[in-house]
């Protein structure tokens, strides 16, 4: 029988997020195995001592959790199910650990695979982004069964600094799609904020120095800030996926009978940006959009 204080983990998805969540397991001593669409991009797991299969039902195959780190849930449901989906290997008492960015609709749909596939399913979305992932200090927001999150914890304590756990699957997303509205609220503020100190003449530095220390400072938007000043945009977290999670905001404010006229004015802003050619680039990249140089 496995021992579930070191359970053997399959990440379904080794790109910038999923690698940094492999290693940290493999740093924690949890065997672990990997499946990546694009096989080049799981191999460096290889050497880290993680098993780099070719589907997700051999990934699956002698897991207790399989976790799935994709890019929406499209392409999580296209992981898990089906004849070489990740379910059709899972054993019995196999917990399928869902920590992508899928909205409310996408986890509904992965708890109806979920039920079909006789998995338990723990919706665990992470907050944080490429340093926090390497570095295994992400916050997991995690809902589920109490006995599946308390067998998950070695995992979430592999990956992560915090872990909150906050009752039944799918309030964890919920909560994750808050946090992303403020992300993107805070770095749409900034970009513009700071495109108006330059286009009134200002050093765009004085306003971070004039906040400096006071209620109105936060070290994201510093951040966000000098990317912007610099023009430097490699991506921590990409203006595409950003643009993504702006409109799963969206959707779930329409379910919901919510109206924000400032978040649907931020993702067609961020929309543009990608239009433009920066999805690829950090979210920062929205600042391109207001810049005064963009008129010129």
């Amino acid at each position: 029988m496995a021992d579930e204080r070191r359970p053997t983990v399959a990440f379904l998805g080794a790109g910038t997020m999923g690698s940094a969540m492999a290693r940290n397991a493999l740093g924690a001593d949890l065997p672990v195995r990997v499946w990546n669409r694009t096989r080049e991009r799981a191999e460096p797991l290889r050497d880290d001592g993680a098993t780099v299969v070719s589907s997700p039902r051999e990934a699956a195959d002698g897991a207790e959790l399989i976790v799935t780190m994709l890019s929406d849930a499209d392409a999580v449901v296209a992981a898990v199910d089906g004849e070489d989906g990740a379910l059709a290997g899972a054993g019995d008492g196999a917990i399928w650990v869902q920590a992508s960015t899928i909205g409310i609709e996408g986890t509904e749909r992965c708890a109806e695979v979920a039920e079909r596939g006789g998995v338990v399913l723990v919706d665990a979305p992470v907050l944080g982004t490429k340093a926090p992932a390497e570095q295994g200090t992400l916050v997991i927001l995690a809902s589920g069964p109490e006995e599946a999150l308390e067998r998950c914890q070695p995992l979430f304590d592999a990956i992560g600094e915090r872990t909150m756990r906050l009752g039944a699957a799918g309030t964890a997303t919920r909560l994750k799609l808050v946090t992303n509205a403020w992300v993107v609220t805070v770095v749409e503020g900034v970009a513009e904020m700071l495109a108006l100190a330059e286009g009134l003449s200002l050093e765009p530095g004085w306003f971070f120095e004039a906040i400096g220390g006071g209620a109105l400072d936060l070290p994201y938007a510093r951040m966000k800030g000098e990317m912007m000043l610099e023009r430097a945009f490699e991506p921590s977290f990409s203006l595409k996926l950003a643009t993504k999670d702006a409109e799963l905001v969206l959707q779930a404010a329409e379910r919901h009978g919510l109206d924000l006229p400032m978040l649907r004015a931020i993702a067609t802003r961020m929309t543009e940006g990608v239009e433009a050619g920066h999805g690829d680039d950090d979210l920062s990249a929205t600042y391109l959009a207001s810049a005064p140089a963009a008129s010129e």
